[in-house]
């Protein structure tokens, strides 16, 4: 308000000053008007003073003060827009260094965990070796082998102790490292609770040696044996489709497969070979705890009772000779089953569908004009999966199941590894 009136003050006297120069400019001729405003009808016009109103300290004041709080607010901006930016580009700085400092840390971390997992399934493939023949004279070894995990993981943990300390000096992440010390619990976690199951085993194997076999049986695949053929679930879509080396005119043959099955219901199948005019002309199925064999049709079968553990690797073998229909059944090197008279004279005919874990038969059409049924699907695992076109003798068949290497002998008309053997509907191939 004092600004104001001194505003004012000011434009009406430059309006007086102005008032005045233009009467005095006018020219002398209007005097002779006669429209002329008598001179003693003129008002005398009181002369309006020049002088502008003296400021009061209070209007000074308020002057001063408003100028202030103006140039504070210029101030207060031009600072604020220097933190700003100045705020940004540390932002910019500190992302850049969190992003190569926090991957080089990421990349060590994933590579010492993968050495770990390796490191870590070395010992325990090597334990389970050494438990395959747990007796009273390799006490001592297997002691000394748990004392090395046991060491290792220790090694593990000082060395990621070690890493977390390099982290937080190198850069005083807090964050990265609370991170890396959550991972170092999760890997020590594991490595412990490892280490308890594998104790575990031990103190039973010392008792029942037995138990030591079984557990290598459930974690591992059968000895020599590198890929398997995994089947999820119990499906009409899940299967295996074979393309034989060979023509399928068969007069006499030797069938084989290892197999970990999850559930065994009436009727599993494992291997089956089958034509339009009959479907079962081979079958190697499961029945709960049997195993049945299948030659020339449903009513040529032979069945050994009790021989199948659900969640333990099995090898299965059934061989067939036409001269005299001899049918015989091995489980894991064994024979358990010799019956005579089983399709005799009969021939195996060519041009049939060969798959595991379904058969050919009347129920369902699929995409490929193959009919399945879900209840006869196969769920769980298959391995070293071959065919020969003749009777293995007994010894040659319990070396495939007791050899290092029985994945690597093969058959002449199905040979696991060799032989196109294609997974469909999420069956796949697993180490």
């Amino acid at each position: 308000m004092p600004l104001l009136n001194v505003f004012l003050g000011i434009f009406l006297c430059s309006s007086h000053v102005m008032t005045e120069t233009y009467e005095d400019s006018v020219p002398a001729y209007y005097d002779s008007l006669d429209n002329d405003i008598p001179e003693t009808q003129q008002e005398v016009a009181t002369p309006i003073p020049c002088s502008s109103k003296e400021l009061t300290k209070w209007d000074k004041l308020f002057s001063m003060l408003e100028n202030s709080q103006m140039k504070e607010n210029m101030l207060l901006q031009y600072v604020d827009d220097i933190i700003k930016v100045e705020l940004q580009s540390i932002r910019t700085e500190m992302l850049q260094f969190m992003a190569n400092y926090a991957g080089t840390c990421t990349n060590v971390m994933e590579n010492i965990n993968r050495r770990t997992v390796a490191y870590v399934d070395r010992k325990l493939t090597q334990m389970a070796e050494t438990i395959k023949d747990t007796n009273a004279e390799h006490q001592t070894a297997q002691e000394e082998a748990l004392q090395q995990l046991i060491e290792a993981s220790q090694s593990l943990a000082n060395k990621l102790n070690k890493l977390e300390g390099a982290c937080e000096n190198g850069a005083h992440l807090m964050g990265l490292a609370s991170e890396f010390k959550q991972q170092e619990v999760t890997v020590s976690t594991k490595l412990g609770n490892a280490v308890n199951i594998l104790a575990q085993d031990l103190q039973k194997s010392r008792s029942q040696p037995d138990l030591s076999q079984m557990w290598a049986t459930q974690h591992f695949l059968p000895s020599g044996c590198e890929v398997a053929l995994l089947f999820p679930m119990r499906s009409k879509k899940i299967f295996a489709s074979i393309s034989p080396e060979a023509a399928m005119t068969l007069q006499s043959f030797t069938v084989c497969v290892w197999a970990k099955v999850t559930e065994a219901l009436n009727k599993t199948i494992l291997f089956s070979y089958g034509t339009k005019r009959n479907p079962y002309e081979i079958q190697l199925y499961l029945s709960q705890k049997s195993v049945v064999f299948t030659v020339g049709g449903e009513g040529n079968s032979v069945k050994s009772r009790d021989v199948v553990v659900e969640g333990q690797w099995g090898h299965f073998c059934g061989s067939w000779s036409s001269e005299d229909g001899a049918v015989s059944l091995w489980k894991n090197g064994d024979k358990v089953t010799d019956v005579l008279g089983v399709a005799p004279g009969h021939t195996i005919p060519d041009g049939g569908i060969m798959q595991l874990g379904q058969e050919k038969n009347g129920c369902c059409t699929t995409s490929l004009g193959i009919t399945f049924d879900d209840k006869l699907a196969f769920s769980g695992k298959m391995t070293g999966v071959n065919l020969w076109d003749k009777v293995l003798e007994d010894g040659q068949i319990a070396e495939l199941a007791r050899e290092d290497d029985s994945c690597r002998i093969r058959g002449n008309m199905v040979g696991w590894g060799v032989t196109e053997i294609v997974p469909h509907g999420g069956a796949q191939y697993v180490n």
